[in-house]
């Protein structure tokens, strides 16, 4: 649980304690995907991330308990916010075809995951090997992609656009396909279009529900 040591509540300069609070996490948070999303994790100190957001060390233990936390929370933010994004996008494009709702999902997922260079190395990259800790929320998160691309098999399956059968290998596979292909375009210096990744992906999902045993 974060903030470990209450803070005061008087006001200063028209801000109460919890405001410049909330300014001072956002502040680490954001210190965290610039140091981490460009030098890495484990090159980046508790002493560097503090001088970065401009907050004293004690501060930073008022919101995490060490860059452990602070790396499961930029996870946590952008697969939420890749999360929503792509049942967004799918629920829009709910009454197109197979291959046009794959697409509006994949690009919505690859716009939020990969757009910024520093959050693909934080979500595909970073988070691995850090802990036990680290790795169950990572396997958390990659099973909760598993489920919902599993739904989205099952709706194509009921509409008659896919192969009945079960998905749910195919769909780790895909996983794995995704985060490779980001990590692929964020380490070569996004020399290769977004465009380009997402019809591959899109191709690549689309052959694997259509293609008949």
């Amino acid at each position: 649980m974060s903030g470990r040591n209450p803070a005061p509540r008087r006001s200063y300069g028209g801000r109460s304690a919890e405001e410049r609070r909330a300014e001072r996490r956002e502040r680490l948070l954001a210190a965290g995907l610039e140091l981490f999303g460009t030098r890495g994790y484990a090159a980046t100190s508790i002493e560097r991330l503090c001088a970065t957001a401009s907050v004293s060390t004690r501060n930073f233990y008022e919101e995490f308990s060490g860059r452990e936390e602070l790396l499961t929370a930029l996870h946590r933010d952008i697969n939420e916010r890749a999360a929503e994004a792509l049942t967004g996008a799918y629920a829009d494009a709910a009454g197109s075809d197979l291959a046009t709702r794959v697409e509006h999902a994949v690009r919505a997922f690859i716009t939020v995951t990969a757009s910024d260079p520093r959050w693909a190395r934080i979500a595909f990259v970073e988070v691995i090997g850090v802990s036990a800790g680290l790795e169950r929320h990572r396997q958390t998160w990659r099973g909760r992609w598993e489920d919902a691309l599993l739904a989205m098999t099952r709706e194509a399956v009921d509409r008659g656009e896919a192969v009945d059968r079960d998905y749910r290998l195919t769909m780790i596979a895909v996983i794995g396909a995704v985060n490779n292909l980001v990590h692929h375009w964020s380490a070569r210096d996004q020399d290769i279009p977004l465009n380009d990744v997402t019809a591959e992906l899109t191709r690549l999902i689309f052959a694997v529900l259509t293609q008949a045993d």
